[in-house]
């Protein structure tokens, strides 16, 4: 069974880091890209940011290019969230997910999901 499970969040102040975990079981990463998404209240879900297994490239959304890093560890099946000066507007629900096509943004590209885990920046 395909699962994930997020860590890491937390209440930060602005300007702050967090890192966020992403724990992956039921499948190996090859073929697959790992995205993160982050839901705020109100809003529509949105990918942060996301890996390719196959090579190792990345995307970002242009409101976290430079504060936020995307890591994995294929052997512990373990992406990671390095999240740098945080913004208030960074609040949200963040998810990570699965998908067979490096870049795809939307959520029906993604099969599998974590529950989440919250992370709230203060100003």
């Amino acid at each position: 069974e395909v699962q994930f499970v997020e860590s890491g969040g937390g209440l930060v102040q602005a300007g702050g880091s967090l890192r966020l975990s992403c724990a992956a079981s039921g499948f190996t990463f090859d073929g697959y890209a790992i995205g993160w998404f982050r839901q705020a209240p109100g809003k529509e879900r949105e990918l942060v940011t996301c890996i390719s297994s196959t090579d190792g490239r990345t995307w970002y959304r242009g409101s976290v290019k430079g504060r936020f890093t995307i890591s994995s560890d294929s052997a512990k099946n373990m992406v990671y969230l390095n999240m740098n000066s945080l913004k208030p507007e960074d609040t949200a629900h963040y998810y990570c997910a699965r998908s067979r096509w490096f870049g795809a943004t939307t959520e029906l590209d993604y099969d599998y999901w974590g529950q989440g885990t919250q992370v709230t920046v203060s100003s």
